[in-house]
């Protein structure tokens, strides 16, 4: 079955009160509220602070955690330079790492994305399991944090309160915007204060098939390593062919997949194409479609946050393989009420 969005881009309702207001899609406000309002529904009382929703502490081991999975990938991968350099590297272990790297990517934009956080198709609940583990695997937080960070981002986006704007409280300048690409890449990460996801992803914490993985997930950093390591001891039969599997296909294959989805949160929000109207600085950027699975075409998906399909025209449908993944699953039976963008909807909107 295929769904096509209503005219203001639709709103999407979970439950009760519980909807994610138009375009932005953002958070459990009561109807009719915006993200800038101090009311709010009856699911939590978290206050507003200058307009903007207060923040849950950060632990300690949730700053710990964080650094560990940014610094440890980034040595890993200047260790994989020396090690190309030295030729230290087989066939079978960019296979491993290639193969990891499509399905965590895969978890993180079909499921992750365009599923779990952006609703833009329906599946069965073992479906999106399978999915919510494989994005797990990018180790790039829990899926109910990672989904509560990016329904911020559509509700103040590139305004006071995006977690990950580059261009929130900066100035003009070379070096002002430097430090807004490093912002949005990778320094928000250990800004202070959490995305509360009772607030921002209150329908996933009653979604058991989301809540199995979501509380497993830090055996999914090792996992994330098993894999790949047992994928080399079977090509290998040797320890030297794990060890080399779980450095390639683990540890530079997170470093990879990290920086190829951070790309979109700062490179699409400074560089490339603005075909539409949309109240941000979001671009499409064709040189990262392909790399990002389809998630280059940012501007696309911000026009129209609930589209399964970040390609909208033409050529750019063929550099959207999320979107064809999720053109499979619903060939197959496997996804239905996938949402579609009209030639009438994408006309009203074009600059």
């Amino acid at each position: 079955m295929t769904s096509t969005l209503p005219p203001d881009d639709g709103t999407l309702q979970i439950e009760g009160d519980v909807q994610f207001d138009g375009p932005i899609e953002a958070a459990a406000l009561a109807p009719g509220a915006t993200a800038n309002d101090s009311h709010v529904s009856n699911l939590t009382t978290i206050p507003v602070v200058d307009g903007v929703l207060e923040l849950e502490s950060t632990t300690r081991a949730h700053k710990i955690g964080t650094l560990a999975v940014v610094v440890i990938p980034f040595v890993a991968f200047l260790a994989a330079v020396v090690l190309l350099w030295e030729k230290w590297i087989h066939t079978h272990d960019l296979i491993v790492l290639l193969t990891m790297h499509v399905i965590a990517a895969f978890g993180i934009t079909v499921g992750f994305h365009r599923l779990l956080t952006h609703r833009s198709f329906e599946t069965k609940p073992w479906v999106r399991g399978l999915l919510t583990a494989a994005g797990s695997l990018a180790i790039e937080g829990r899926p109910t944090h990672w989904v509560a960070d990016h329904r911020r981002h559509h509700a103040y986006s590139d305004e006071e309160g995006d977690p990950h704007s580059p261009h929130v409280g900066r100035g003009s300048g070379f070096w002002q915007a430097v430090k807004g690409a490093w912002h949005a890449h990778v320094g928000w990460m250990f800004a202070p204060g959490q995305t509360p996801v009772k607030r921002f992803a209150p329908d996933l914490l009653k979604d058991r098939a989301v809540m199995a993985v979501d509380r497993q997930f830090p055996w999914f950093i090792a996992i994330a390593i098993a894999i790949p390591a047992a994928i080399g001891f079977a090509l290998t039969g040797t320890l030297l062919g794990a060890l080399a599997g779980a450095f390639w296909g683990g540890a530079v294959r997170i470093f990879l997949t990290h920086h190829i989805t951070w790309s979109v949160n700062s490179i699409c929000h400074m560089f490339g194409r603005r075909p539409f109207v949309t109240s941000d600085l979001s671009t499409n950027n064709w040189i990262l479609a392909l790399p990002t699975m389809g998630e280059a075409w940012h501007h696309n998906h911000h026009a129209f946050p609930t589209s399964a399909f970040h390609g909208l025209r033409g050529w750019q449908k063929a550099m959207d393989p999320s979107g064809w993944v999720v053109l499979a699953l619903e060939k197959t039976g496997l996804a239905w009420n996938v949402k579609r963008v009209s030639d009438e909807q994408m006309a009203a909107k074009t600059r």
